[in-house]
């Protein structure tokens, strides 16, 4: 006990966890066991308003809540329906069409969205009753939305590419890129998995009812989503905070003046609260990590911390196996942005160390924690996805295993071969 109390590091790791253990939110874990060692060994309290301000006031993080407005502005406007109808009209009538088109519009509206949930959300209401009224089981369905919703993360524009950008000064244009070729990976693998399970299943195709130039015209100004905001960043027109501003002027005038959806002012109102709640939360868990990445980093936690994984082993294969257990486990019991925090400043010496390309690195960690979000006890994409099926976890755990076998496999493709992840920001000179 008493080392435990004259060890700041040690103090602070086990209020950690001992608030986690004790289902106390994660957020207030985190900055709570922030304060108390910082009080308790007079590091100066009056400088955790200032850490908690310093926080968010990055103007990288301004994409946050830009991207989350701009994605409900385009759930609203009508955009993911017609991608649904196009995706649906294009692969519909293979054996698990449904199954397949759902990780199709998943990876598209990764590049709208980054957010997984957010995505569950926007998707799941239109994709798990279409899927359970053409024969497919509700559980599998909903897994399945909840699962390639991650996709989100991996995709650009990503908000988790955003946090890591900041922490470890890496580009976040570099970034972006770099998950492109990743997530069409993990949603290859995605779509074999569903294929074969529906094969097996007997989930047949449904035959076309639409043209799909007419389909297609429909859904233009959606599919031409991504296109405005990462041609421009990419084109060097403006940086990806500013793309997302363009990305809630472009949703509101194709809401307004294309498809007309925002007829109301009340459409307008649900969509600014629902986008503030979503910012708020992940605003609040930022700061809160930043406190703690504040403190543990002041006391010397981190350096100790990298000190012991080195000590474990000199061979980087060993490491990297290590890292994407301890990234797994986290990933279990944390969300990312608050991994990110805790973990990253530890992980950091580690790829300097190494020499590791640090866009790869993120890009690996982002595949890994997008695991994460599907796996229990705290799997943000699956509660989403459980929520609206009317399921409970039990129900739509099962159904979720090979999904998530599939995209550990493709992170290992993409740990074991990382040109696969640097080949475009090298070709775009990122």
């Amino acid at each position: 006990m008493t080392a435990l109390l004259s060890d700041p590091g040690l103090l602070l790791l086990t209020l950690f966890i001992v608030m986690l253990v004790l289902r106390v939110p994660i957020a207030i874990s985190l900055g709570l066991s922030a304060a108390v060692v910082a009080w308790k060994f007079d590091m100066g309290i009056d400088m955790l308003p200032y850490n908690f301000f310093a926080g968010v006031a990055k103007v990288p993080l301004l994409a946050i809540p830009f991207f989350i407005l701009a994605g409900f502005i385009m759930e609203s406007a009508g955009i993911a329906a017609r991608i649904v109808r196009l995706v649906e009209n294009l692969v519909g009538d293979m054996t698990g069409g449904l199954a397949i088109a759902t990780v199709a519009v998943a990876t598209f509206w990764g590049a709208v969205s980054g957010s997984g949930p957010a995505t569950v959300a926007a998707l799941g209401l239109i994709l798990i009753p279409a899927m359970v009224k053409n024969g497919y089981d509700k559980a599998f369905a909903a897994a399945n939305v909840s699962v390639t919703s991650g996709l989100a993360i991996v995709i650009p524009p990503s908000i988790a590419f955003i946090v890591y950008g900041g922490i470890a000064d890496a580009s976040v244009p570099a970034l972006f890129a770099a998950g492109i070729i990743p997530g069409l990976i993990v949603a290859g693998f995605l779509m074999i998995t569903v294929y074969l399970i529906s094969k097996r299943r007997g989930y047949r195709g449904l035959p076309r009812q639409e043209s799909t130039w007419v389909v297609f015209k429909d859904a233009f100004w959606g599919v031409l989503t991504p296109v405005v905001i990462l041609g421009g960043i990419y084109g060097g027109i403006f940086t990806p905070t500013e793309a997302a501003a363009v990305a809630i002027f472009y949703g509101l005038f194709v809401g307004v003046f294309v498809y007309k959806t925002f007829n109301s002012l009340s459409v307008l109102t649900h969509v600014l609260v629902e986008s503030t709640k979503a910012t708020s939360v992940i605003m609040f868990v930022v700061t809160c990590a930043g406190l703690f990445a504040w403190v543990a980093s002041t006391v010397g936690l981190v350096e100790r911390g990298a000190a012991v994984l080195l000590a474990l082993s000199e061979n980087p294969w060993v490491l990297l196996l290590l890292i994407n257990i301890i990234l797994f486990a986290a990933g279990m019991i944390m969300d990312a942005i608050s991994i990110y925090y805790v973990l990253l400043p530890f992980l950091l010496p580690i790829v300097h160390h190494f020499g590791w390309n640090p866009v790869w690195f993120g890009v690996m960690m982002t595949v890994n924690l997008a695991v994460g979000q599907v796996t229990p006890p705290v799997a943000v994409n699956l509660y989403v996805g459980a929520q609206i099926a009317n399921l409970t976890m039990e129900d739509i755990t099962p159904p979720v295993i090979p999904l998530l076998i599939a995209t550990i496999f493709a992170l290992a493709v993409i740990v074991l071969f990382p040109p696969l992840t640097t080949f475009l920001p090298n070709l775009f000179g990122l």
